[in-house]
């Protein structure tokens, strides 16, 4: 264990600095509820993996092939692609912000997620009909990413102030 002065020079310079009689170090509890946490995030993978069978479908359909990314005369395609692509882009945030969100509000943090993937289908629902301008269907996920971003937050404010 590293020789820290305090708790500044750990923050700094990184590292730990717990003592094997700091409590943090020796238990880690879950929250009870936090299960629901955990299937919310499972309920997204199955999203992800909706997503991609559409855009498998699509390239049968519209014979694009591997590993054409887009198509340069297929706009139909494209927004397949893309809707599936956006939710790749923005998953790891989302994983983030549910699973340490989860660990100060479960249950807010499981709501607040599944409005995300229920904006996120609509989101895709309206991509996919080949107008882009449909894709704002979806807009109200940004209300569960923001519960999951206060959940987050104010979990982050309690270890700050070590409580």
């Amino acid at each position: 264990m590293p020789n820290c002065t305090s708790k500044v020079s750990q923050l700094l310079l990184g590292g730990s600095c717990l003592s094997r009689n700091d409590p943090q170090l020796l238990a880690f509890q879950i929250p009870s509820g936090y299960g629901y946490v955990v299937l919310t995030g499972v309920g997204s993978m199955f999203m992800v993996m909706w997503k991609a069978f559409q855009v498998g479908k699509a390239r049968k359909e519209f014979k694009i092939q591997y590993p054409i990314m887009y198509s340069p005369d297929n706009n139909k395609f494209n927004c397949i692609q893309r809707a599936h692509q956006n939710t790749l882009e923005n998953y790891p945030q989302f994983l983030a912000l549910l699973a340490l969100g989860g660990l100060e509000m479960p249950i807010f943090t499981a709501v607040g997620g599944w409005i995300w993937i229920a904006g996120k289908v609509a989101f895709a629902k309206g991509y996919y009909t080949g107008d882009p301008e449909k894709r704002r269907q979806g807009t109200f996920g940004y209300i569960g990413l923001l519960m999951m971003l206060g959940a987050t937050t104010k979990f982050a404010i309690r270890l700050i102030r070590g409580g």
